[in-house]
């Protein structure tokens, strides 16, 4: 009976320490990866802190996954996601917000970073305010 007992505890820690590896937000969210700040998730922050009171390693480990991943920030975070950068999708959002578009067959192309919206009237991709 004691035997049953010690395989049973131990098939129950072997799970606990497996979830605790895989990290609460992660188990819980997966659909939250790529979020890089934002306000904490309480739910996944005291599963987590559960975690790091009864097994140290496995906690720390849980925390340190659900914090590289973002998944314990809660839905609205800023997440980085980059879209294909394309001469079609540029063209696209260039005319949604000016009414212009680039004619990409030109020899002489420059591309030139901007700091703010303001600059597009320096490049003449919005009329002078008056």
């Amino acid at each position: 009976m004691a035997r049953i007992r010690q395989k049973t505890l131990a098939l129950a820690l072997a799970g606990v320490i497996t979830t605790q590896l895989a990290a609460c937000g992660t188990v819980f969210y997966p659909e939250r990866k790529g979020q890089r700040s934002g306000r904490i998730d309480p739910v996944v922050a005291i599963a987590n802190g559960v975690g790091l009171l009864i097994f140290l390693v496995p906690g720390v480990i849980a925390f340190a996954v659900d914090f590289s991943n973002g998944t314990i920030y809660l839905p609205g975070g800023r997440a980085e996601h980059h879209p294909e950068l394309t001469p079609d999708s540029i063209n696209q959002t260039l005319y949604a917000a000016t009414g212009k578009q680039v004619d990409w067959s030109q020899q002489d192309i420059t591309v030139t970073s901007l700091q703010s919206s303001d600059s597009l009237t320096g490049v003449g991709l919005l009329p002078e305010r008056g």
